[in-house]
């Protein structure tokens, strides 16, 4: 059985060319003269994670979902910490899950500075640590009346994988493997979210659902929204299940999809749609920041649609 500090050397003891002093005292060391952004994040098996998930793509999970909320401030990741409960040093476990980690970390050039472990239920914390210029950073309570709403990749698979995994549809084989990824492996937009600084104003990264990810934009900046349901970006697997129930649901109000929800005035869109050609990623308008209180989500008709659950909440 591996001791706890030969496990933190073994798997988590990197170079830290961004810190002063990495893993190894009782604090990290760190120096930046730009505004620091930071972000925590937990991943608990049961209720993120199922038992017996890769621990390869749990790795880069935990990274990743961290990496898309500096994303969604504009911030340029450089620094984490890292701390588990593991319910046992499964030396196999920990190599794949650092091997992860890891690859993620060193992709998005992140030190990981610190953390700690502990014996118990399995669970991953991450804390995350950025810089950015604090009058260019995306904010929540950045978006203004007129405003056109723009969403990036697209939205439900991650959803409908769960779905899948959770016996409510079952999926043929290639759709199943196109949803788990997204599931299980999803992309930080850590580049869009630095190229939106001076373009955008607001933003959020889409992790409990549309509705209620867009619904804090429009409560912190004190206005509402109409978005046109028709023109909410989906793959061609979503496309299959955009007007059932469960599709409605998923793209509505699913979470995990880890893509941007952003603002931008409509002289902004040539700009964005440029910004979108040159990171090769899918951005799309959905619609517009109106005077008000709350979110309109209207069909081809013009109409309102009933909007079921506002998506995923702990405690509730």
């Amino acid at each position: 059985m591996i001791a706890e500090f030969e496990l933190i050397a073994r798997y988590f003891t990197k170079a830290t060319p961004n810190a002063l002093l990495g893993v190894g005292d009782d604090c990290a060391l760190i120096a930046s003269g730009r505004t620091i952004a930071v972000s925590t994040d937990m991943l608990v098996e049961g209720t993120h994670f199922f038992h017996g998930d890769d621990p390869f793509l749990l790795g880069k999970k935990a990274l990743s979902v961290n990496l898309s909320d500096m994303a969604a401030m504009g911030a340029n990741p450089r620094w984490a910490t890292l701390a588990l409960s593991l319910p046992e040093a499964d030396e196999s476990w920990l190599e794949a899950f650092s091997k992860g980690f890891m690859m993620q970390a060193q992709h998005y050039e992140v030190d990981l500075v610190g953390g700690d472990t502990t014996r118990g239920g399995l669970a991953i914390c991450v804390q995350i640590m950025g810089e950015v210029d604090a009058e260019l950073a995306l904010r929540r309570s950045g978006a203004a009346v007129g405003d056109e709403i723009w969403v990036s990749g697209s939205l439900g698979d991650a959803a409908l994988g769960l779905a899948h995994l959770q016996g409510e549809i079952e999926l043929d084989e290639a759709d199943a493997v196109c949803c788990l990824k997204a599931l299980r492996d999803p992309v930080p937009r850590v580049e869009l979210g630095l190229a939106l600084c001076g373009v955008s104003k607001c933003a959020i990264d889409i992790s409990d659902g549309f509705c209620a990810d867009l619904a804090h934009i429009l409560e912190r900046s004190k206005v509402s929204a109409a978005v046109e349901f028709s023109a909410l970006p989906v793959s061609k697997t979503m496309e299959k299940y955009r007007t059932s129930p469960l599709g409605e649901r998923a793209l509505l109000s699913g979470g995990d999809d880890y893509e941007l929800c952003f603002t931008a005035s409509p002289e902004q869109a040539a700009l964005v749609e440029a910004m979108a050609r040159k990171l090769g990623t899918r951005l799309s308008r959905v619609g517009r920041i109106r005077e008000g209180e709350g979110l309109v989500v209207l069909d081809e008709a013009g109409n309102a649609k009933k909007v079921g659950d506002a998506g995923y909440e702990h405690f509730r």
